[in-house]
């Protein structure tokens, strides 16, 4: 079960024929809800209507908390966007819920990002010198600043978005709501995802596939990295400046974070998730009575380690899917004793079994060492530990909220120290060269594991500068 947090989700529609699309945006949060669970919001304008005028409503609290029939059916409009949050930077506060909205000189703004920027700080600090007040301790408001700084000397809004986007740095999917047209843009290395769909004379802009297929919508392509798309009453437009030749598409989007139905940048979730269990079987085999998974993050590696090595896979865990979010425990003792009441062990399964227990990753060892003794507690002989990732011994600065180093058990001991720390018979972990396999041989982002980040970061990373934006 892993302990990372989730990145964020993006969602954007636009019905050309003046339908609503508030209804297709809850849809579309809701699918994307695994991305953060923290906060969401949605924002939505009528084309045909006065400019400026943006309808939207925003809150802390999954979409069915926030986004309530009521508050949809009041949403008209055949434009907007929405966003689903899990803070990688700035505090678990409403303020800080997306989309972002702006009234400026020029109409109206609204934004959406999913992704972490590597040179907030300097930016923050030319739009303070120049007058701006932030309402936020997002690296989001800063983007959306800037798209309207730039605006007001802009011919076009796609003019403003790309001059903004050629000032910042790190990753980002970004889905823009101006009065008229929706806008999509990829970060050059391809480290968010971002993909288009279409239904009927609709299109639509999400972080994910699964999403596009949650309202009626069918697949059309991915966003390329370093792509902005236009949408508007002429259809869709592509603009390609902003590409670049060097791509680092996030790996951990393929071990954890993306849905299991999605398919990314033209690989399949699933497929890359069961490749990643064969090459751990290789890897490191062992002789068992039963493979299984951590639920839901470690069981299509399960299966696949299962499918290489020939040991039945079966399920150890029984998960209670109506208990509330691990996270939001107050204490790290109350978020341990909460695993045991979403997890319990099928004792039948396990007695007297050898077991490998496989999982996405390990990075506190908490959970895993809990897992580990529950199942012993339930009459496994042996419990042999297999992680679909390599060990985290670097922290990420583009939205993956990997600890620092002190809290990654990984920096701070060996694979045999970390054996015995959390009870393990054995331990094995992905080997880093099988991950580009894994991800389809797309060009990956590594980083949290090697340490070779594909752009420079700045040293105001890690200064303890503080301009209202936290690292959480």
């Amino acid at each position: 079960m892993a302990e990372i947090k989730e990145e964020c989700g993006v969602f954007g529609i636009y019905d050309l024929d003046g339908n609503d699309v508030a209804p297709s945006i809850y849809y579309g949060l809701t699918s994307l809800q695994h991305r953060g669970q923290e906060a969401c919001g949605i924002a939505v304008s009528d084309t045909k209507g006065p400019i400026g005028n943006v309808k939207y409503h925003k809150d802390l609290g999954l979409v069915s908390e926030v986004l309530k029939e009521d508050t949809i059916r009041k949403m008209n409009g055949d434009i907007g966007i929405g966003h689903v949050r899990y803070s990688t930077t700035g505090a678990s506060v409403a303020e800080n819920a997306q989309p972002l909205v702006l009234s400026y000189i020029k109409g109206s703004l609204a934004l959406a990002h999913n992704g972490n920027l590597v040179n907030t700080h300097t930016l923050k600090w030319e739009l303070i010198q120049n007058g701006a007040i932030f309402h936020t301790t997002t690296d989001s408001e800063v983007i959306a600043f800037y798209i309207a700084k730039e605006r007001v000397h802009s011919k076009t809004v796609e003019e403003a978005v790309l001059r903004t986007a050629e000032k910042i740095k790190g990753a980002y999917g970004l889905v823009i709501m101006s009065p008229r047209k929706l806008i999509g843009v990829r970060d050059p290395y391809g480290l968010r995802p971002l993909c288009l769909g279409k239904r009927d004379n609709a299109y639509v802009l999400a972080s994910e596939s699964c999403a596009l297929a949650s309202v009626g919508a069918e697949f059309v392509r991915d966003i390329e990295p370093g792509e902005m798309v236009t949408i508007s009453r002429d259809g869709v437009k592509s603009d390609m400046t902003l590409a670049g030749k060097k791509h680092a598409h996030c790996v951990f989007e393929y071990i954890y974070f993306a849905r299991l139905d999605s398919t990314l940048d033209g690989v399949r979730i699933y497929d890359a998730r069961i490749r990643g269990g064969k090459s751990l079987a290789k890897s490191y085999p062992v002789e068992a009575d039963l493979v299984t998974g951590v639920p839901e993050s470690g069981l299509p590696a399960a299966k696949g380690f299962s499918e290489e090595s020939g040991i039945p896979f079966g399920f150890a865990f029984y998960k209670n899917s109506y208990i509330g979010r691990t996270f939001i425990k107050p204490t790290q003792k109350e978020r341990e004793s909460s695993v045991h009441l979403k997890l319990n062990v099928l004792e039948s399964v396990v007695k007297d079994k050898r077991i490998v227990l496989v999982d996405d990753s390990i990075v506190r060892g908490t959970t895993i060492a809990n897992l580990i003794k529950m199942l012993k507690d339930a009459g496994a002989k042996e419990v042999h530990v297999r992680i679909s990732s390599p060990p985290f011994l670097h922290p990420c600065y583009f939205g993956t909220d990997v600890p620092s180093n002190d809290q990654l058990i990984a920096a701070q001991h060996t694979t045999e120290e970390i054996c015995r720390m959390i009870g393990a018979d054995s331990l094995g972990y992905m080997e880093i060269e099988y991950l580009e396999g894994m991800a389809g041989g797309l060009p990956i982002c590594k980083a949290c594991f090697d340490g070779n980040y594909p752009m420079e970061i700045p040293e105001e990373n890690n200064a303890q500068k503080d301009l209202g934006i936290h690292k959480i």
